[in-house]
């Protein structure tokens, strides 16, 4: 049994992403059933559980990474600001640019700093005020003072924490309405890893976030509502996943309302 808790007490705030009854099947293959979970505007979301339950597949689902993967397939409802995200009139590379994504490894591009974040400014067309809009998505990544008198060296010569940071400069500089973070600190250190959890809580003014983490006191530091997913074994030993619970952060952790959601976070299974 699902709890909708967050669904029904949040009637309030504006829906991001409506997701309903959401699957996603890898050839004949489940890998994800049932969902229905709402994403709500300037909010951080954390997704929750186990390897194998499907967090990084449903994010995959909010900006259409998944069409890249052969024999992929989404089925039942999901909208996005009230518009079918799936539907065929829906330009997936447009999807992209509103929908940005940071991965789990830091993935600069073998080019400079500056050309890192103007990237997707050229790809798209937006070629007015470069510099500008390169120096302030530098700022709001916290990275600017950083790299301001280093903009022609490599992206990839600067560290773990630095590089992850520059990615998420170049994710906002084409003006996302939401990021989408798939573990963005599991290759980095404890310090790096602070620096983006406060960038994480000062982008949520401006942005709406989705992380998928495996650090539960990393969801419990930084997210306003955490979703649980778990997984069960199906016949040959393949495993689907499914949404247990969601909720406000504090809720989930301190009372969650399923017993499956207690377990995990007091450390019982997963």
């Amino acid at each position: 049994m699902q709890s909708q808790s967050m669904n029904n007490t949040a009637v309030d705030l504006r829906r991001i992403f409506e997701a309903q009854n959401l699957s996603v099947y890898y050839g004949n293959s489940i890998a994800l059933r049932d969902v229905t979970l709402n994403i709500l505007e300037g909010k951080i979301t954390a997704f929750i559980g186990p390897s194998g339950c499907g967090k990084s597949t449903l994010l995959r689902c909010y900006n259409r990474t998944n069409d890249l993967i052969p024999g992929a397939e989404v089925k039942g409802h999901l909208t996005y600001r009230g518009k079918q995200l799936y539907d065929k009139t829906v330009d997936p590379v447009v999807v992209r640019r509103k929908i940005g994504m940071v991965f789990q490894q830091p993935n600069p591009f073998p080019k400079t700093i500056y050309d890192n974040v103007a990237y997707g400014l050229r790809v798209n067309g937006m070629k007015q005020n470069l510099d500008e809009v390169v120096e302030k998505s530098l700022r709001k990544a916290a990275l600017w003072d950083e790299v301001k008198d280093k903009l022609k060296t490599l992206g990839t010569s600067l560290s773990g924490g630095q590089q992850q940071r520059l990615c998420i400069a170049r994710a906002i500089a084409v003006q996302p309405d939401v990021i989408l973070m798939d573990e963005p600190c599991s290759a980095l250190d404890p310090i790096s890893t602070m620096r983006i959890e406060e960038l994480m809580k000062e982008l949520k003014q401006e942005y709406t976030i989705v992380i998928v983490t495996h650090n539960m006191q990393q969801a419990s530091r930084v997210a306003d509502y955490t979703a649980f997913f778990n997984a069960e074994a199906l016949d040959g030993g393949k495993r689907v996943g499914y949404l247990v619970e969601v909720d406000t952060t504090d809720k989930v952790f301190s009372n969650p309302a399923d017993q499956r959601t207690r377990d995990y976070v007091s450390g019982r299974f997963g």
